[in-house]
Formats: C-alpha cells, structure tokens, sequence
C-alpha cells in the first residue's frame, strides 16, 4: 500500500497545534491574503513562521494556501507573497490558478506545489498535466468517484501524489467555484469571501403572484434547496486506500480546535487501525462513528464517491450544526499539584463532568472539583470568554490534551 497522510487543516497557531498533537502527518493553513478562507482568522507571518517551526520539530508537514481565482490587480502582490514565503519554508503552496501557478514556480522552485480542487482536475489527463508542469501533487474534484480515482491512479506516474477530501463541509458549485455569493453580495467565493448563500432558506413564487411564497417543500419553513450534508468517509477508509489516494484531507479551516481534535484523533486511529489488520478496523467501527459525531456536524454523507449524489445528500429542514460536545479549553500548563490552566471558551463550573480526549483514542472523564482564576481566587464558575482558569479536576493531565463537556 502507498503511505496515506492524514491532512489536517488549522485556522490559527493554536489550531495548528492541536492538530499536530491528535496526530495529523501535515496541516494546511492561510496566510492573511490569498486562500479562500478570508474570514478565518489566518495566520499573521510571525505565527505562520511559528507554526512551520514547531510543526517540523514534530515531523509534520505545513501547506500554505495561495488557490484564489486571481484577477489582474492581485498578480503583483502574490508574486510578493511568494518572495516572503520562499523564506519561511512551507513543505508546499496550494495553487488553482494557472498564472499563479506560473508565479511560484519562478519565483519558489525549490516548494512544491500542490492543484487545490479549485482546478476542477476530474481526469487523469489533466493530473498528467500538471505532473509535466512541475505540479507535486493535485487535490481531486469532489465529484469524483472511486472508481474514477482508482482509474487515475492507473493512469499517472508514481510519483504524482492524489489528494482527496474525506471529511467536511461540502459544496453545492462544482469543486467550489461559485456565484451565488459574488450575485448576492458582492462577496467572491473565488477570492475567499463567501457568505455561504447555499446554507440559506428559499422560496418559490409565482410571478403573477408577488408576495405569496410557496414553499418548494410543503411546510411553512421554505427549505434549504442547496443545503447538502456534510462529507463522512470514516468507515470507508479501507476503499480510500484501495483507490491509491495518497492524502486523505479534512475540510475546515473555519473550525475549531474541538473539531480538529475529534476529526484528527478518530480518522488517525482509524488509519493506524486499517494498517495494523482490517480486522481490528472493523471491530472498532462504532467507535469511530461515535466519536466522529461529537465534532459539529450537519449530518452525514458519503458524497460522490460511491455514484452520483440524491435527495437524501441534502438537508430540507435547517442549516445548523449538530452539537453535542462543547469546547472547554486546551491545557497550556500544568502544576505541582495537577491543577492545569486553559483559557476557557465556553462556561463551565465546579461539579460539572469534563471529558479529557488523550491522543490515544481514548477520553477519561473528571469531575470539576474546583477553579480558580487568574489571581488564585476560587471561584464557582468560568463565564468570561478566554478567561485564565486553573481546574483541580483530581488527576494530573499533560499540556495539550483538550478538555470538552457533554451538552
């Protein structure tokens, strides 16, 4: 079998690192201009400098993104981007357009360069393409089967690598390249500021008939026409390797850390699971289920890679998240006593059950015995966003490891 990276994406240093502990190969992240996340928080040149530091301390990968759709006015700067890229070192640059493409190659030879799915690339004549281009590596078309990838892999050089999405949001448009956000506000989907009119609710109305909506489904909601699911290949991953897929990548670079943690941790298990015996991937599949379901979600499906898509690849009813697990914090230090310190993301309290996730797969579960700020003052709760809290929770942790509660 060829080597299969888990590749993770990360919104900011911190998610970087979380990724990077609940065991990703490689991390793909933004910079501040260029991908196609422009609202994340993105990485500043000091934390994307950081980042690819201590990722390559441990053995990881670090891909920057630079896939916008450029238009004219952008080719100066990113020809610029790259410059100070060159010195920072990424193992590679995601890249859909061709001038851009074009402009790394002259000005960072020395990175390789990866075909974000922005490039549609749906057939192997086109991977072929980019090999002879110089191109590293190309990220499949989500429309894509596994037949079809399987088929590619035939048809490459060994050397071209496969990069396919396993996990995440999907898109209505066709490997992402859309209009609506650009027709409705203003805002490009292509040059990274989508507002996501696909997750919005609709209505039919006839036109001798303004102002009475007919609900394209027969409640009184409207419905969410655009609205698919959200990609899930975890119980798949024996078909994924077997396709020669070399890199499984999860969507998200909106999300956050809890959501890298449980998507890292249960697709890395399961990877090392499938390695060790198809056996023991197989005992362990309602394990990945259930704790791939305690990330946000919006329900599961399993894409384009068994046929073309149906009805039931969308949801009709509403646009949110399925939520079970809140995010408490991440543990930055521990003390003599085995009080550890997190800045909190969500309000907790004393007497509550913490789940612990551990590397390993597995969650240990504590009670709060008791918290106390900043100063050293107990108190009962921690309501206060980002609020310094130090938790006696009666066992010692290590740094790193994520704390969530059950909502």
């Amino acid at each position: 079998m060829r080597k299969t990276e888990l590749l993770i994406p990360a919104s900011s240093l911190e998610v970087l690192k979380t990724a990077v502990f609940y065991g990703a190969d490689a991390v793909y992240i933004g910079g501040e201009m260029y991908g196609l996340r422009a609202k994340a928080k993105n990485f500043s040149r000091e934390d994307m400098a950081e980042g690819i530091a201590y990722a390559h301390a441990r053995g990881v990968k670090v891909y920057v993104t630079a896939n916008i759709v450029a238009r004219n006015e952008d080719l100066a700067g990113v020809e610029e981007y790259f410059r100070d890229l060159k010195k920072l070192g990424p193992d590679a640059l995601i890249i859909s357009d061709p001038g851009v493409f074009s402009l790394a190659r002259k000005v960072c030879p020395e990175i390789p360069v990866h075909i974000s799915t922005q490039a549609n690339s749906s057939n192997y004549a086109t991977y072929n393409f980019w090999h002879e281009l110089g191109a590293s590596r190309v990220v499949a078309a989500r429309e894509l089967t596994l037949g079809e990838l399987a088929e590619i892999r035939r048809n490459i050089p060994e050397d071209m690598e496969i990069e396919a999405f396993v996990h995440g949001a999907m898109c209505i448009s066709h490997s992402g390249r859309c209009l609506l956000s650009s027709y409705f506000t203003g805002r490009s989907a292509n040059k990274g500021e989508c507002t996501h009119p696909c997750r919005w609710k609709y209505y039919v109305m006839e036109e001798s008939r303004p102002g009475e909506y007919l609900p394209v489904e027969e409640n009184d909601r409207g419905t969410f026409i655009f609205n698919s699911k959200d990609l899930c290949m975890i119980e798949y991953i024996p078909e994924i390797i077997g396709a020669g897929i070399d890199s499984l990548k999860i969507e998200g670079r909106m999300k956050t850390a809890l959501y890298v943690a449980a998507v890292a941790r249960t697709y890395r298990k399961a990877i090392d699971d499938y390695r060790i015996s198809p056996e023991r991937f197989r005992e362990n599949l309602d394990y990945y289920r259930k704790e791939i379901a305690k990330c946000t979600y919006r329900q599961f499906t399993t894409g384009f890679y068994f046929g073309p898509t149906d009805e039931t690849a969308q949801i009709y009813d509403e646009s949110t998240y399925v939520k079970e697990y809140t995010y408490i914090g991440i543990v930055e230090k521990v003390d003599r006593e085995g009080r550890c310190m997190i800045h909190q993301r969500n309000k907790f309290s004393v007497g509550e059950e913490i789940e612990v996730m551990i590397p390993d797969g597995t969650n240990e579960t504590y009670v709060v015995k008791a918290l106390y700020d900043g100063e050293g003052n107990p108190v009962e709760s921690a309501p206060h966003p980002k609020q310094e809290i130090w938790i006696d929770l009666g066992g010692k942790l290590k740094e790193g490891f994520l704390l969530r509660r059950a909502v």
